[in-house]
């Protein structure tokens, strides 16, 4: 019987050092090895009566072939449900990757270690940690079986990712299923809306970062980071406090910022630029608009979508003094939701272009922003959100003199 691989990701890749393994990919045009022995085979290949084991990469298509003739299909959190040390997972639509790199700083001296979405597989992970602190996407848990965590942090959740899903209720529900599998013992903090959902974990519902710091007796003056960060840093002391009955702050102030959130800088003419491509969903957009609410913005939208309705954005920007730049696959619609919501608009299609339309009517003015907050994936234009996030920069710092 053979141990099956779907998709050559980053995932797969770093379980596939271990050998022994089919790796059934669509790039997979003819059969060959990797550097491991790995069998390398078009999906066409596969025979699910032979396969024993199949493990998928967290985002490969659940409607594909291969994942729907699967008989024994888990993910890598279940393949590695034999590390014996204290697991945590951190999801939600925004902010989980910051909560998770924030709680890791906590723990880091406790002898934790950091992976999962966050870059770093579980093949990759120490097993010897005494914690793992997971940045758990809703792919993997759809996939997982049995795996579940000690301590299940869910933030916030709004429409994401549903292209893949199918809709709201299917993404809603993968977020939701860890509660179904949670032992006695284990703890879940989650929005006051699920807090009822079926579990035998201990719940603590909230309704936002006041009503936490007040139930683990935290003091939000004394917590350096502002919204949307400020959700982030409280979750991560809760876990501290929930373990270690401790709660860091000083420690957490020294936290910096990874690049390509709300990443202000200026340009040479000293007008600030906020580089937030790392907002790939509505819920991330919404929460940097409320954060600039009192200025003049630029904001530039756009890319692929992944069939999230974007009028709830539009709604938030009725209430705004704001010019949208539309870019990417779904210009046109964003152009079709301005014409609807009566909100100014410039039609650009591209980032660069994007770019020099807002140079031209940006003022020198401590009143206005420039903003990247796309609300939609990069993939359609870039290699990823981290390369539009670059060509952004590059290109305000390119930018020449004008008459203002």
């Amino acid at each position: 019987m053979k141990k099956s691989l779907f998709g050559y990701g980053l995932t797969t890749k770093a379980i596939a050092k271990s050998g022994g393994w089919d790796i059934y990919d669509d790039k997979f045009s003819s059969n060959s090895k990797d550097e491991f022995g790995n069998n390398l085979l078009n999906p066409s290949e596969f025979n699910a009566n032979l396969s024993e084991l199949e493990i998928p990469s967290p985002g490969f298509p659940r409607t594909h072939e291969l994942v729907q003739k699967a008989k024994n299909l888990i993910s890598e959190y279940d393949y590695f449900n034999d590390f014996n040390g204290v697991k945590i997972w951190i999801s939600g639509t925004n902010g989980k990757t910051t909560t998770t790199q924030m709680t890791q700083s906590l723990l880091e001296n406790y002898g934790s270690v950091m992976g999962g979405n966050v870059g770093v597989p579980l093949a990759n992970l120490d097993k010897n940690a005494k914690i793992w602190v997971l940045e758990t996407s809703s792919f993997t848990i759809h996939y997982t079986k049995f795996s579940k965590p000690d301590i299940y942090i869910l933030l916030p959740i709004t429409p994401d990712h549903l292209s893949w899903h199918g809709d709201f209720s299917e993404y809603e529900k993968a977020k939701l299923k860890p509660l179904k599998t949670m032992s006695e013992g284990s703890v879940a903090i989650v929005p006051k809306a699920y807090a009822n959902t079926p579990t035998l974990a201990k719940v603590i519902g909230y309704e936002n970062e006041e009503d936490l710091a007040k139930f683990f007796g935290l003091n939000l003056s004394e917590i350096n980071f502002k919204v949307p960060f400020l959700m982030d840093a409280v979750m991560a002391l809760c876990v501290e406090k929930i373990l270690f009955d401790k709660a860091n702050i000083s420690l957490l102030n020294k936290f910096v910022i990874e690049n390509n959130k709300l990443e202000e800088f200026s340009d040479k003419f000293g007008r600030i630029w906020v580089n937030d491509t790392k907002a790939t969903n509505l819920d991330a957009a919404i929460q940097a608009l409320r954060r600039y609410k009192d200025k003049k913005i630029h904001i530039i939208l756009g890319g692929d979508d992944k069939g999230v309705d974007l009028e709830p954005l539009f709604k938030e920007l009725l209430n705004l003094q704001i010019c949208v730049y539309a870019i990417g696959s779904n210009t046109q619609k964003l152009m079709n939701l301005c014409e609807k919501f009566n909100i100014n608009a410039v039609k650009c299609e591209f980032l660069n272009a994007a770019v020099e339309k807002i140079h031209k009517n940006y003022a020198n003015s401590s009143d206005e922003i420039a903003l990247l907050s796309p609300a939609c994936a990069s993939l359609d234009q870039f290699k990823s959100y981290a390369e539009r996030g670059d060509k952004f920069k590059e290109y305000v710092t390119n930018l020449y003199k004008i008459n203002f």
